[in-house]
């Protein structure tokens, strides 16, 4: 009986995960989250690679950079159900988005508080050994979701999940195209994905560096405000939704892949 209880209370939470927009089952996408941690593991010191490899055995930080998801429909941190996300009103002002970074809403989810909660905890070396390696899977993988449009965007229609489409003639929604679909429509491996953005991108990286957490929470935010707009005028051919869009898509992957080694340099310096 206790087993079928549990079994019973697991897939309410795994049905909640569903409708909840709040809980995509996969932020970025298992390939998207190892695409950002392998651009941030070859980024970080020698000193921080090797105590984070320390924590999380070898590459740890890669192989466990989706852990965060899976453990959605567990018991084990339900109030991390919200921190995968902060979703916005379309047309907000520069100064109320910039705002969230300081004075976190009530609403829209807990991602930059729970980024700068936990971030905090691993800076403190008198607080840091304590569930060490938990807290740096939630910061890996959320670090990774702050960057996800898809994941600071509207309220009302769940962040994407209420925006209806068709992909390649299949029914799918805007948050799954973010999460999974633009990123497999390139066919790369995550070692191949991650090599040809640190490629790309590389002469872009200092800059990336140099940015402030506001400028790149409202680039985020304009972002995702463009991504609605085109929604509106979109003719549903798959093909130019890919072509308008891929390229967009694989900056903010290499973003998201330099900003966490860059969080966790500092965590560890």
């Amino acid at each position: 009986m206790r087993h079928l209880l549990n079994r019973t209370l697991l897939i309410a939470i795994a049905i909640s995960c569903t409708t909840l927009h709040s809980l995509p089952c996969l932020a970025w996408g298992q390939e998207g989250h190892r695409i950002i941690a392998k651009i941030a593991y070859d980024h970080l010191n020698k000193k921080v690679r090797k105590h984070i490899d320390h924590v999380m055995g070898p590459q740890g930080m890669i192989f466990r950079a989706n852990w965060a998801d899976e453990i959605k429909s567990d018991t084990i941190y339900p109030q991390s159900y919200d921190w995968h996300f902060q979703d916005f009103d379309g047309g907000l002002s520069d100064a109320v988005v910039a705002d969230a970074l300081i004075h976190y809403p009530k609403e829209g989810g807990n991602l930059l508080r729970a980024l700068d909660s936990l971030t905090a905890i691993l800076s403190d070396p008198t607080r840091r050994a304590q569930n060490e390696e938990h807290n740096l899977r939630f910061v890996i993988h959320l670090s990774g979701d702050r960057y996800c449009p898809m994941h600071t965007a509207h309220m009302d229609d769940l962040g994407g999940n209420r925006v209806k489409m068709k992909w390649h003639g299949q029914d799918t929604k805007l948050h799954a195209v973010w999460d999974e679909k633009l990123i497999d429509s390139q066919g790369y491996s995550y070692t191949e994905y991650a090599a040809m953005l640190e490629k790309t991108y590389a002469a872009e990286k200092q800059a990336i560096l140099a940015m402030s957490d506001t400028e790149l929470l409202l680039q985020n935010y304009h972002f995702t405000e463009a991504i609605y707009a085109y929604q509106q005028t979109w003719d549903g051919n798959t093909w130019h939704y890919i072509y308008r869009w891929h390229t967009p898509m694989e900056r903010q992957l290499y973003i998201a892949g330099i900003r966490l080694a860059k969080l966790l340099n500092q965590i560890y310096k």
